[in-house]
C-alpha cells in the first residue's frame, strides 16, 4: 500500500483567494480543505497523464512540451488550452534528454584561443 502524502494546499491562503471575489460571503470551515485536496488530486492526475506522455515520446525529462501534449491530448483538460498555447512548438521536434547545449558552447569557447572572447564570457558569468 502507498503511504499517504503529507502535503497540503494552505487553507488559509485558499480561503483568501476565494474572499478575493466579491460574490463570494462567507466561507465554511470545510471548504479550503475540500478545495485543497481537489487540487492536490487534480494536479495529481495532470502530471500522472502528462508522465505518461513523457514516457511514450521515449524521453526521459518531463518538460513544458509534454505538458501541452497532455492537455491536446485528454478532453478533461481542455480549460487549459489557452494557457499551454503559449509554450513554443519546436517544428514537431522534441529537444533531447538533456539541454545542455548552452553549456557546450561555453565550454568550446573557453578552449578556443581567443582570449578576448574567453574574457567576455568569464566576466558575464561573473555577473
Amino acid at each position: 500500500m502507498r503511504k499517504k502524502l503529507g502535503t497540503r494546499f494552505p487553507a488559509s491562503r485558499i480561503k483568501k483567494i476565494m474572499q478575493a471575489d466579491e460574490d463570494v460571503g462567507k466561507i465554511a470551515l470545510a471548504v479550503p480543505l475540500l478545495v485543497s485536496k481537489a487540487l492536490e488530486l487534480f494536479l495529481q492526475d495532470l502530471c500522472d497523464r502528462t508522465y505518461e506522455v513523457t514516457l511514450q515520446r521515449g524521453a526521459k525529462t518531463l518538460n513544458s512540451l509534454h505538458l501541452k501534449q497532455c492537455v491536446k491530448m485528454y478532453s478533461a483538460f481542455d480549460f487549459l488550452t489557452d494557457v499551454v498555447n503559449k509554450v513554443p512548438n519546436l517544428g514537431g521536434q522534441e529537444p533531447c534528454g538533456d539541454d545542455k547545449g548552452i553549456s557546450r558552447r561555453r565550454k568550446t569557447l573557453l578552449h578556443d584561443g581567443d582570449a578576448e572572447a574567453n574574457e567576455e564570457l568569464r566576466s558575464t558569468k561573473m555577473a
